[in-house]
């Protein structure tokens, strides 16, 4: 892949992930959960967690010096693609955002920070590798934005995942309401 290649791929990953992360709706309307939202969410999981997946595999590659800028760039060019796809289902997390419930408006606020800093650091680190192809990947700037990114995606991960795990149990808690004909509040 030319270094021009990868410069459009890089500037596409952010203009994309900030052009989703743009669209935020101020103002909620209050009312039930919405399961459209709640899909999203799954899928966000999904997604995030491929995210963590492809960062992992890139920090233990900084641990090991016989292989290739060509090895690194592969993983990279797989977790940019990832990247991609979750920004594609944060874009509509925030189209529908006007239509979340509370909780899930939350959950999406609080992953907004996270693919930011994702993103950015995935951008730095293939520009370093543009630049940096002769020199050694386990050590300095580049290993710092891997690093950072397999701890920031772990905890992204875990953050959609508890968030679609009270939806879950906030649904499952409410059918058996309804069920037993309890009284509201």
């Amino acid at each position: 892949m030319t270094t021009t290649l990868k410069q459009r791929c890089t500037a596409s990953l952010t203009a994309f992930l900030l052009s989703g992360i743009a669209g935020l709706v101020p103002s909620l309307k209050a009312g039930e959960e919405s399961e459209s939202v709640s899909k999203l969410l799954a899928e966000a999981k999904r997604q995030s967690y491929a995210v963590s997946v492809d960062a992992s595999t890139l920090e233990s590659y900084t641990r090991q010096p016989s292989l290739s800028w060509q090895s690194h760039a592969a993983e990279i060019n797989r977790m940019k693609d990832d990247i991609n796809a979750a920004g594609k289902t944060l874009a509509a997390l925030n189209a529908a955002k006007g239509q979340a419930a509370a909780w899930q408006a939350t959950a999406i606020d609080r992953i907004i920070p996270y693919m930011r800093e994702i993103a950015d650091d995935t951008t730095n680190a293939i520009e370093y590798l543009n630049k940096n192809q002769s020199r050694p990947l386990t050590m300095g700037d580049y290993k710092d934005f891997i690093e950072a990114n397999s701890d920031t995606s772990r905890e992204l991960a875990s953050l959609i995942a508890n968030f679609v795990d009270y939806g879950n149990h906030k649904s499952r808690y409410e059918g058996l309401k309804k069920s037993l004909e309890l009284p509201a509040k």
